[in-house]
């Protein structure tokens, strides 16, 4: 079923989207609906025939429903000047308002009565007019909403301050009636402005690629210079040093060096020659080249990574549901709490009605929420922006805290703790066979394999001057080897394993594979129904920052490294002593990597697979969080797992690891501050010492503490 996507003008935090499922209760599905809480964004099934019924139902909230292409063809266009700055308009002629009825009321009747708001005063009814002013522009965004929550019997931050502000106008504290609407006013623009900041660091990203490139006109052979939306597929595209790559495209001509930061977080410049793949947002360096576009603007890596990011709001961090369901039943109860207040000192123990009424409004205003809800959305999102920045793509909130929890993280060995790209150590030919004929046998059964062994093969089939057709009758033999058909004889290729299976063999193949697993080399045999034709040695190095990587890793308070390869021991075993791991498990098929990773589980419980995103998916989906390496470019890889390194740097799992601490830390400390100051002001009003001035102040400084604090994030 087809979506239908909206822009919601006023959506600025959870408190909003609470209201917009309740107002779409019986419309549409809650399961259907989606939140882009940064960009003010719903998606909802239905299409066009639910439209008119969702945009009716979002405006009777006090939001604004417009359909997304209208808001995109308003953006081009420019934003209104209202919309800009309708926020500090209406704050601004509240503090206007406010001061000129302040002073009309000091020059009559003194500054006591002015601070006193018109208790026992004769306010002048021009003082009254300018709160007035004061009360409705302060509270211009929050009526209409307010309204809604009370059609609506659903009590929110926007009913408890409108209930405040009446409530101190109808007991004659005009000033503190004004003061409240102005602050809190000040406190939705904040919260508007710290979503807007988010929203930014994140559109930085997209801003990585230019707005236009060069191409070389397929027609005509002219050069040409359009926006990036408009480059047609497969063009050839110029780059001058020190520009940006515009697009995803393969080198055709020219060597240069780029910097690959901005998506991936590495610090060392990449060397590109003809046929490397370079990506849009990434800076070339020393060198001009031209390349093949190979992606259309809005499908690049970093178009992906951007989308990926913006979608990752939806999948909310604990957390921020915790908030959310305390919010939802910590409202009504303040409210409850105040009516009681309001009554029960006068009704049972004969107390005057106007102090305790004043009270009951003071601790309205302490109840609300509004720090409480923004606090975790703006850590939330500063913690995903960051990691982006750093190369690092966390799919939501939920995967941001995982981190944070893990004990144990278990490697995948190639790809990962390796660079990934073997090459042929050694060319055994036994039984009559020579190096070439060996060679020709195997890349013909590795023609159609992705595998990294595979290709170390073909490559050096390649170098050897050897281009065979792929074998007949083909057929895989899943996490063992392949078999097919050669010059009308059958041939089979695969682990040691697989020889075993064969029962081919003998004493003397066996002492030649031992050595070149005791090397830390994987072997691959080649072999017919009579015989073994020969062994081929291929050896993965492991990265130079593998060993480092994982005593990170332990530093940053891991218990267990462990890797888990499909490999043979002899090659395990040299890869963990030289990567340090504390322990590592050899030739595991795919099902076998997910119950070693069970095992780990059942011990350590918080578990992280770390591997390519592709072969090592069934032990990603059981672990508690998929990690890939190297993702940069890869769509597999990017929709598998939880979080994507972007780049093969490994210490990137340490930094993770301690930016998810941090960002939970960070969000605890929110928490503790919004109710801590919320207690302390309850306390105080009980007490009869805090004034309503007083309790929005607080709460507006709350906020500010809680937006700042969840920014620092940004920093990294």
């Amino acid at each position: 079923m087809a979506k239908l996507t909206l822009k919601i003008d006023g959506m600025c935090c959870a408190e909003e989207i609470a209201t917009l499922k309740r107002a779409l209760e019986g419309i549409v599905p809650e399961e259907t609906l989606s939140f882009d809480l940064l960009n003010g964004r719903l998606a909802a099934e239905g299409g066009e025939a639910a439209a008119d019924s969702i945009i009716n139902a979002v405006n009777k909230t006090g939001m604004r429903a417009v359909r997304w292409s209208d808001h995109v063809a308003r953006q081009q266009a420019g934003e209104s000047f209202w919309k800009r700055y309708g926020r500090v308009i209406c704050a601004g002629l509240s503090a206007a308002a406010i001061a000129v009825g302040f002073l009309i009321h000091t020059t009559a009747a003194g500054l006591h009565a002015a601070f006193s708001g018109g208790e026992g005063a004769n306010v002048p009814v021009v003082t009254i007019a300018a709160y007035a002013v004061a009360v409705l522009s302060g509270g211009w965004f929050v009526f209409p909403k307010a309204w809604y929550a009370a059609r609506a019997l659903r009590p929110d931050m926007n009913l408890l301050m409108v209930t405040a502000v009446i409530g101190a106008g109808l007991i004659g504290e005009w000033f503190e009636s004004a003061t409240v609407s102005f602050l809190f006013a000040v406190a939705l623009l904040l919260e508007s402005w710290s979503v807007g900041r988010a929203r930014k660091a994140i559109g930085a990203l997209m801003d990585l690629a230019p707005a236009k490139a060069r191409f070389i006109c397929p027609n005509d052979g002219d050069i040409e210079e359009k926006p990036v939306a408009q480059v047609p597929l497969g063009v050839t595209v110029l780059v001058r040093p020190g520009e940006r790559i515009p697009l995803d495209g393969i080198v055709t001509k020219g060597t240069t060096t780029i910097n690959q930061s901005p998506i991936t977080g590495e610090s060392v410049p990449v060397t590109k020659v003809s046929g490397d793949v370079v990506f849009a947002g990434t800076i070339n360096e020393d060198g001009a080249i031209e390349f093949k576009a190979t992606s259309a603007a809005d499908d690049t890596t970093l178009a992906r990574i951007v989308r990926m990011v913006e979608e990752a709001q939806q999948r909310r961090a604990a957390a921020e549901q915790w908030v959310e369901k305390f919010a939802r039943y910590y409202t009504p109860a303040m409210m409850l709490l105040a009516l009681l207040v309001a009554l029960l000192p006068p009704l049972v123990l004969g107390a005057t009605w106007t102090p305790w009424f004043y009270q009951a409004l003071v601790m309205l205003v302490i109840a609300c929420p509004c720090a409480l809800v923004i606090s975790t959305p703006v850590s939330i999102v500063a913690g995903l922006s960051c990691a982006a920045r750093h190369g690092v793509l966390i799919k939501g909130g939920a995967y941001l805290e995982a981190p944070a929890r893990l004990r144990a993280i278990a490697l995948d060995k190639t790809g990962t703790l390796t660079q990934g790209k073997p090459d042929v150590q050694r060319i055994a030919p036994m039984n009559g066979h020579t190096e070439a004929e060996l060679l020709e046998r195997a890349a013909a059964l590795e023609m159609g394999s992705g595998h990294p062994l595979a290709r170390a093969v073909l490559a050096r089939a390649r170098a050897a001057g050897i281009t065979p057709a792929a074998a007949e009758d083909f057929q895989s033999l899943q996490g063992r080897g392949a078999e097919g058909r050669i010059g009308g004889r059958d041939f089979w290729i695969g682990s040691h394993n697989l020889m075993h299976e064969k029962g081919a063999e003998t004493p003397e193949i066996h002492d030649t594979a031992l050595a070149m697993e005791d090397a830390g080399h994987s072997v691959i045999a080649i072999g017919n129904d009579d015989h073994v034709c020969g062994l081929i040695s291929v050896g993965d190095a492991v990265r130079a920052a593998s060993a480092t990587s994982v005593k990170a890793m332990k530093a940053a308070g891991i218990e267990h490294v462990a890797m888990l390869t499909g490999d043979n021991e002899g090659t395990a075993r040299a890869v963990a002593t030289l990567s340090g791991v504390d322990s590592f498990q050899s030739e595991l098929l795919p099902e076998g990597k997910v119950e070693a990773l069970r095992t780990l589980m059942r011990e350590f419980k918080y578990v992280a697979m770390v591997g390519d995103g592709v072969n090592d998916a069934p032990a990603m989906a059981e672990a508690t969080l998929g990690i890939a390496m190297g993702a940069m470019g890869t769509d597999v890889a990017i929709e598998t797992a939880d979080i994507a390194l972007m780049s093969d740097d490994l210490s990137k799992i340490a930094w993770l690891i301690r930016h998810s601490r941090r960002t939970l830390f960070i969000i605890k400390q929110n928490i503790a501050i919004a109710l801590g100051l919320k207690l302390m002001f309850i306390a105080l009003a009980m007490a009869g010492v805090a004034t309503l001035w007083m309790a929005i102040a607080a709460d507006m400084g709350a906020s500010l503490l809680v937006i700042f604090n969840g920014l620092r994030l940004l920093r990294g």
